[in-house]
């Protein structure tokens, strides 16, 4: 069988899982700089969910680089499943969190809200961005081993 570049055990699917956890720690380090985040619900949710989503994609990123070491690339129809499942529901729950998280800074800075300076606006907006690409990495990553499903 041919290898699918970007699926579970490929120097591809490593760069992609160390990107998503770079962009998931970036976003949860941007949000938990302020102070004032848990006062929004959006917010709290995107923590939890970037929570959620480095140790996923932290672990997988050892699993490829162990199965690229060893040059034996993960092929378990039962192991696969679980990834491709786990993979999908933080891509949904990572988009849901970024678009959530991007439209209340929206509304906050139009609305010119007193309870929130301007420099935690800019840094919900740059967690909100590395969520945005942390979702999109995640995404590639499903679709990859979501195409390899099939052929095993």
């Amino acid at each position: 069988m041919d290898e699918l570049p970007g699926s579970v055990g490929t120097s591809a699917s490593f760069a992609l899982r160390l990107g998503q956890t770079l962009f998931s720690s970036a976003s949860l380090l941007f949000m938990s700089l302020g102070v004032e985040f848990y006062s929004y619900t959006s917010f709290c949710f995107l923590v939890t969910i970037m929570g959620l989503v480095i140790p996923w994609s932290f672990t997988l990123a050892l699993v490829d680089g162990y199965s690229v070491l060893v040059k034996c690339p993960l092929r378990q129809h039962g192991m696969l499943l679980i990834v491709v499942v786990g993979d999908w529901v933080l891509s949904i729950l990572t988009l849901a969190a970024a678009c959530s998280t991007a439209s209340v800074v929206d509304l906050l800075l139009k609305a010119n809200s007193p309870y929130l300076p301007q420099k935690f606006c800019s840094r919900y907006q740059i967690s909100a961005a590395m969520a945005f690409l942390s979702w999109f990495l995640s995404l590639a990553s499903a679709l990859f081993n979501l195409w390899l499903l099939p052929s095993l």
